[in-house]
């Protein structure tokens, strides 16, 4: 029914997950029935998923930092693969890991996530790209023809004050959102085995809090000279990777819901005219859920919890603003002058410089 649902709202295209917990609970033994129905569904409902291996979780017997993690997860990529080729004739669309860079981070720099550890992001990261090559030879080695999907945020992070240290600093932590990919592709620490064919479709996360101040994490304001347009953002992540490119995530709470929207579908647009081939916006989430940090019920979807008979409230402004941005991107872009990609608008090689004189005189100007 939720997939059906995504049709009648004119969304061709979603991102689901793999729970591998569920998956996997002896090594190398794989129980899909968690998943099928799902895959089914999606098919039966003409709806292209891109589908997260892991996100997150991963068996309780399985320590993540062994050597072990690598070749279960390469070996829940090949499964995974081979239950795709069974049950559909589409090209598939996986992605090996979720946010490598605010995984790392979240559970091995500050301790947020399982295993709850500090300092320990890089190497963290370092072992998750060297599984994310592995799974991605190994869905390879069943369906060659298969699209890989990275995702991560796309920050943007300015120095409080003109302090040199805190300029330099805010400026390595700006940069360092492109190390995993980096990583996967081979430009940075190539033994670990990354190569430019690692690099496929490169999707980034985006929200209303994804700009801040260094070191405080105050949130840059919108509408600050200091808040830099995301078009800006998209443009840098193209002009660095050169590959296909969308908006993975992208959402808020509440009744900012359909103004947030209208925003990201503005500057969608803008970043396309000025040539960079963005082949979709992702919302997130597309049903209301409970909160990371409590149990409290975000109203942050298209969609509220389902009732007794599987029905779900409507946000009426987002699913307003939604169609209003299927109407603009159908009069903008109409199919017969759209490309071919199998990602649609669901409204419907080389390294950056530095961005620092930028950012220098936008604090100038704003301070």
């Amino acid at each position: 029914a939720d997939y059906e649902r995504l049709r009648a709202a004119g969304i061709r295209a979603g991102r689901d997950g793999l729970r591998w917990h569920l998956i996997e609970r002896q090594p190398y033994q794989y129980d899909f029935s968690s998943l099928l129905p799902l895959v089914q569904a999606a098919r039966d409902s003409g709806v292209q998923v891109i589908w997260d291996l892991f996100h997150y979780g991963w068996p309780d017997d399985l320590d993540i930092s062994a050597p072990e993690f690598i070749d279960r997860l390469a070996g829940l990529a090949r499964a995974l693969a081979k239950l795709l080729r069974e049950e559909s004739d589409d090209i598939p669309f996986i992605a090996p890991v979720n946010e490598i860079s605010f995984f790392a981070w979240a559970a091995g720099d500050v301790g947020v996530f399982f295993p709850y550890a500090n300092d320990r992001g890089h190497e963290l990261k370092r072992q998750i790209v060297r599984a994310a090559i592995a799974a991605i030879e190994a869905i390879r080695d069943i369906t060659p023809q298969a699209r890989i999907i990275h995702t991560d945020p796309l920050i943007n992070v300015v120095a409080r004050t003109e302090n040199p240290h805190d300029v330099d600093a805010a400026e390595r932590y700006c940069l360092s959102q492109h190390e995993a990919l980096d990583m996967l592709s081979g430009r940075l620490e190539p033994q670990l085995g990354g190569e430019g064919k690692y690099l496929d479709i490169i999707g980034v996360n985006y929200y209303l809090h994804n700009q801040w101040f260094y070191p405080d994490r105050e949130m840059i304001p919108f509408g600050s000279p200091l808040y830099r347009p995301l078009r800006e953002l998209l443009r840098e992540v193209h002009d660095r990777y050169r590959r296909p490119l969308f908006i993975a995530e992208t959402g808020v709470e509440d009744d900012l819901r359909a103004d947030w929207f209208r925003y990201v579908g503005d500057e969608a647009r803008a970043v396309l005219q000025a040539g960079v081939p963005l082949e979709g916006v992702c919302l997130y989430p597309i049903l209301n859920h409970p909160g990371w940090d409590d149990d409290r019920h975000c109203y942050n979807g298209l969609w509220d919890y389902a009732d007794v008979a599987g029905l779900r409230d409507t946000c009426e402004p987002l699913l307003e603003e939604l169609r209003r941005q299927q109407t603009i991107w159908q009069e903008w872009n109409p199919p017969d002058k759209a490309g071919d990609s199998n990602i649609s608008f669901t409204l419907a090689q080389n390294h950056s410089t530095s961005n620092r004189a930028a950012r220098q005189e936008l604090w100038s100007s704003a301070n």
